[in-house]
């Protein structure tokens, strides 16, 4: 009796602490943060004292609860999360100015974005607009961009096909399926499979959350399986699905046209349907451009007592007596000045932190290694950026994004172009994404009058600019702009194939390389993604343990390392890893907002989630 009696009474202390812990915590969010939304800030100078505020001893808080190295949205979010749990947060940026891939830049009056070119997931009550909501305190404003947000060009000349991408709940299936009249079967199956990794995603991301020990019995038990076929999904390659779907190679380059490096047969399929999902609902931009996000996420930090400095470079992370994590080192002129606090959080990335900020003798341990080999770094990239004194309207451009691709086969195309020697790379790129910033953005002619910008990206090996590596930026020579600017040239002239008014409109052309993406960005070798996405990286099992803990006491990690890339993925890293580092489950308050704002009930929520 004695014991029915313990057993009970623990189950009960066990459900009521569970209950507690998921239900009444205090959340950080509340709907009462938010503000009506302020006027654009245009006054650069004003910008400027929040984006660029400069690394000082005196402006270092006091009785810090944790330092986060890199103010990239991950670290941002992780910041913006703790502040409002009442953490004092010191946010540390190596570059001039904060954002990291979510920063503009500026030059002869046009501002282009580096990593944000658009963005989904973003519709009414959305979980994603809902923390930005909660991070930004309710200032940011979203651009929503047309329908027809994609444009996907195969071939050229005669050869020449051209596809779109629509957005919309049921729009984007109708629209694919009346391009591909003889495939709707094919269609209809790759729209379950981007339902089903889109509903069940959280399952994968609860891998972080819930104990490494029971994430690993789930797995390796076949539990998991059993409970969603998304664990499968993970583990599945895109070329092989493909293959057994449908003969049709301009088709299966739909199914896989979100290119960021790694070819489709080494891709997971579960994270290529999800890139595809996340359009869905509609594709959006900051109303003011990219840099909006950290400068309103930088101000709710600083309302907190918390800081966002930059020009901070940190050479180490400074350990205990005991190899705990216990602060960093950042070079201020030719002195290092020491910062102290009992968390450290890396935004800088997996590569980066493992290999630069720990001590050599750390470094060497077999469960650092271990950890550091669990991802391999992405391709690397280039970016030609170009000005126009024309708008808009005089140049026919639109807000509408180009992916241009001269084959209907990613891996074939893509294996020829990465296997070239450095010389024959620059005039044989075999794909291209082209986006007009300004386009995009409402308030841009009411900044810069006008004017019209274009950003073109391709990947490439890091191989090919290696041998530069070690010179000073924009000191590398001759023969580096000679080589930079023949791919500049070949990406530009692609795009004059589509937009023929550009050509004489251009007065700004700057090209950023994989070295440029290192120095300003702390990309480990150029990859602006940072791992790659493979199919080893979304195993299941690797998933649960690459989590935003490391084998360093009181060192974590957040951003794009820590679930997967572009904005969604740094987003929903610096959540888990405010989750984690906080000990509460903040998805948990989301989910709870989420079902209030919707007026909907928990049950039917739950039910949704798990069945």
């Amino acid at each position: 009796m004695k014991l029915l009696l313990f057993l009970v009474s623990g189950s009960l202390a066990c459900t009521g602490g569970t209950y507690w812990y998921l239900f009444l915590k205090p959340s950080p969010f509340s709907l009462e943060s938010l503000r009506p939304t302020e006027p654009l800030e245009v006054d650069q100078k004003k910008r400027n004292k929040v984006l660029k505020k400069g690394f000082s001893r005196e402006r270092i808080p006091e009785n810090l609860d944790a330092i986060i190295i890199g103010s990239g949205l991950g670290g941002l979010t992780t910041a913006a999360c703790m502040a409002k749990k009442g953490k004092r947060v010191l946010v540390l940026e190596q570059h001039d100015n904060a954002g990291g891939c979510c920063h503009t830049f500026t030059e002869k009056g046009f501002e282009f974005d580096v990593g944000l070119h658009y963005v989904g997931q973003l519709h009414e009550n959305s979980l994603m607009r809902i923390a930005f909501d909660q991070i930004t305190e309710g200032q940011l404003e979203f651009v929503t961009l047309p329908q027809h947000f994609d444009n996907i060009h195969i071939g050229q000349g005669e050869e020449h096909r051209e596809y779109s991408f629509y957005t919309g709940k049921t729009e984007m299936e109708a629209n694919m399926k009346k391009q591909f009249p003889d495939d709707t079967k094919a269609v209809e199956e790759f729209f379950r499979v981007m339902k089903v990794s889109a509903r069940k995603t959280f399952y994968l991301g609860l891998l972080k959350l819930i104990p490494r020990w029971l994430a690993l019995f789930f797995l390796k038990s076949g539990i998991a399986d059993r409970c969603s076929s998304v664990f499968r999904l993970a583990t599945t390659g895109v070329t092989t699905w493909a293959d057994q779907l449908t003969n049709n190679k301009d088709l299966q380059l739909m199914f896989n046209y979100l290119f960021i490096g790694d070819r489709p047969r080494d891709c997971s399929l579960f994270m290529n349907a999800l890139l595809i999902h996340h359009y869905k609902r509609g594709a959006y931009y900051p109303r003011g451009g990219a840099s909006e996000i950290p400068y309103h996420i930088s101000n709710t930090i600083r309302k907190y007592g918390g800081e966002v400095l930059v020009r901070a470079p940190v050479t180490r992370i400074l350990l205990d007596k005991d190899g705990a994590a216990c602060g960093v080192a950042v070079r201020k002129g030719q002195e290092v000045v020491e910062v102290k606090a009992p968390i450290v959080i890396s935004n800088c990335g997996l590569f980066n932190t493992f290999k630069y900020l720990l001590p050599p003798q750390i470094q060497m341990k077999h469960d650092i290694q271990t950890r550091a080999q669990m991802m391999k770094p992405g391709k690397a990239c280039v970016l030609l950026f170009c000005g126009f004194d024309a708008t808009a309207e005089e140049l026919d451009i639109t807000p509408t994004t180009l992916w241009l691709f001269k084959e209907n086969d990613i891996d074939k195309s893509m294996d020829k172009f990465f296997a070239m020697s450095k010389d024959e790379a620059p005039d044989n790129v075999p794909m291209v994404f082209i986006t007009f910033p300004s386009a995009k953005d409402t308030s841009s002619q009411i900044r810069h009058p006008g004017k019209s910008c274009m950003t073109v990206l391709t990947m490439v090996n890091y191989e090919w600019f290696e041998e530069w590596k070690d010179s000073m930026v924009r000191k590398r020579g001759d023969d580096y702009t000679e080589y930079k600017n023949r791919f500049a040239d070949h990406l530009f002239n692609w795009a004059c194939e589509h937009f023929p008014k550009i050509k004489d409109k251009v007065v700004y052309q700057e090209i950023a390389t994989p070295l440029s993406n290192e120095h300003y960005l702390r990309a480990f070798r150029g990859a602006p993604y940072s791992g790659e996405h493979t199919l080893e990286r979304f195993d299941p099992v690797l998933m649960a343990k690459n989590r935003c803990d490391t084998p360093v006491k009181n060192l974590y990690i957040t951003g794009q390392d820590v679930f997967s890339c572009g904005i969604a993925g740094a987003l929903h890293g610096g959540l888990i890893c405010a989750s984690t580092v906080l000990g509460h489950l903040l998805y948990v308050d989301l989910f709870m907002m989420k079902i209030k704002l919707k007026g909907g009930s928990i049950l039917r929520t739950l039910q949704k989630l798990f069945f």
